[in-house]
Parts: C-alpha cells; sequence; structure tokens
C-alpha cells in the first residue's frame, strides 16, 4: 500500500484535531507532524518532505499562501487548502492546489479530496498536458454550496454568457462568473486560441477549419460543436492552428 504522509497545517486546535481524527480512519494516511503557523509549517515541509499538506489560508505571521510562494515548485508536497474563506478559491488553484475544502466540511468531501490526491500522485509520469507556469490548471467553478474543479486540459471551448463565461467540456457546461478577457489572460496560450470576440476554443479540440470568405471561418471540434470564427481573431487563429 502507497501510504500518503500527510502534514496539517491550521492555527486552530479544534480544526487540526477533527481534521486529524477523519484522518486517522484513513489506512494510508499517515499524519507525520502538525503546525500551528506559516513558518513551522514551512520548516515541516522542507524537513520531513510530506506528501500532502492540509493547509490553512489565514495563519500568524505567514499565510499558507507566503508558505507555497517560499518554496519553488519542486518542493512543494500536494497541496488541499482547508479554510473558512471561499474568496480564495481562484488564487489556490491557480497556484496547482489540488482542492479546497470549505470549513465546515463533511467527512465525505474529505474523502473526494483524498481521492484527488490519490489520482495526482498516481498519475506521475503519466503524459498530460503541460501548462506553462503561471497559468491556471484548473478552474474552480460554483456547483451549490460547493466548488467543482473543471481541469483547463478537458475544456473543449469557451463561450461568452452576458456577466458569465460558459465551459463546455464535452457534453456538459459549466458557468463561472468572470469575463472572457480575464479568463483569456489566465489560460495558456499555447493551448488556447480566442476566435472570436466571445469564443474561446482548446487548439487541440479543433477537428478541422472550414474558410467561410472575409476572413471569417467555422471550426468544427472533435466533440461535434461548430465554433464561428471572426476576421478580427483571423490572425490568431492562423497562427495558432498553423494555417
Amino acid at each position: 500500500m502507497n501510504r500518503l504522509r500527510a502534514l496539517l497545517a491550521d492555527d486552530e486546535v479544534m480544526s487540526r484535531t477533527r481534521l486529524r481524527r477523519l484522518l486517522g480512519n484513513q489506512q494510508d494516511v499517515e499524519i507525520v507532524d502538525e503546525s500551528v503557523d506559516g513558518e513551522a509549517a514551512l520548516a515541516s515541509i522542507r524537513r520531513l518532505q510530506p506528501d500532502v499538506v492540509f493547509l490553512d489560508i489565514r495563519m500568524p505571521g505567514l499565510s499558507g499562501f507566503g508558505v507555497l510562494d517560499t518554496l519553488s515548485p519542486s518542493q512543494r508536497p500536494y497541496v488541499v487548502f482547508v479554510t473558512a474563506h471561499a474568496d480564495h478559491a481562484l488564487r489556490a488553484f491557480d497556484i496547482g492546489a489540488v482542492d479546497y475544502l470549505l470549513k465546515p466540511y463533511s467527512i465525505e468531501r474529505l474523502q473526494a479530496s483524498l481521492t484527488r490526491v490519490r489520482a495526482r500522485r498516481d498519475a506521475v509520469g503519466m503524459p498530460v498536458p503541460e501548462i506553462a507556469e503561471g497559468y491556471a490548471r484548473r478552474l474552480a467553478v460554483p456547483l451549490g454550496p460547493r466548488l467543482q474543479l473543471v481541469d483547463v486540459a478537458a475544456i473543449d471551448c469557451i463561450l461568452a454568457c452576458a456577466n458569465y463565461v460558459e465551459l463546455c467540456v464535452g457534453e456538459r457546461r459549466h458557468l463561472l462568473r468572470e469575463t472572457m478577457a480575464s479568463l483569456e489572460r489566465r489560460l495558456d496560450p499555447r493551448h488556447f486560441v480566442r476566435v472570436h470576440r466571445s469564443r474561446i476554443v482548446r487548439i487541440d479540440a479543433v477537428r478541422d477549419v472550414e474558410p467561410l470568405g472575409d476572413g471569417r471561418c467555422l471550426l468544427r471540434l472533435c466533440n461535434g460543436m461548430r465554433v464561428p470564427g471572426s476576421n478580427g481573431y483571423r490572425t490568431r487563429v492562423q497562427s495558432a492552428l498553423g494555417l
């Protein structure tokens, strides 16, 4: 059995106690240390090199983000943020967090986080689309009281929808409150291209392109979608698709 060596970093005693108790029921999880502030968490990560850290955001001294900013990407363990504050989720996933647990969370929600950590660990060495440093790898989409994680590599197309964007993932649709311009800046331009003022496509999802004249085109995606491309974005489309 591949054990997960876990570090708990939270200044709230009751939160750490509950998390320790719940993780204690997992046969493959070993808690190697607990930290009550960011500096202690940083020292434990460097000394013990845990597989995963359950990390609070607001702690005395160094914050959870401060801990990660101090570490190089190669030094960072898998990170599950455990916090009462929902407003940091986008930043958390932008820097590669595996999950974002909002207090109070259920045992089922914690189980889902552990499943994601195990899947991330087991996927090491498998070919995955390379996302350049600084670009989003996952997007946090509100789903009732929860945040659903969407891998950007699974997105086929993004559509503008009033004050939202619609993420098209196969036959599924997810609404995210963000502008097209803002989201475009968060996506790796090697994998995504804006083809219209209200359309962004994943480059590898494009099956073929039909020129329509006047600089316009019709892109057919592997999932069957037909996405119009406008003259104003013709140069971007040609460069991205090698036309």
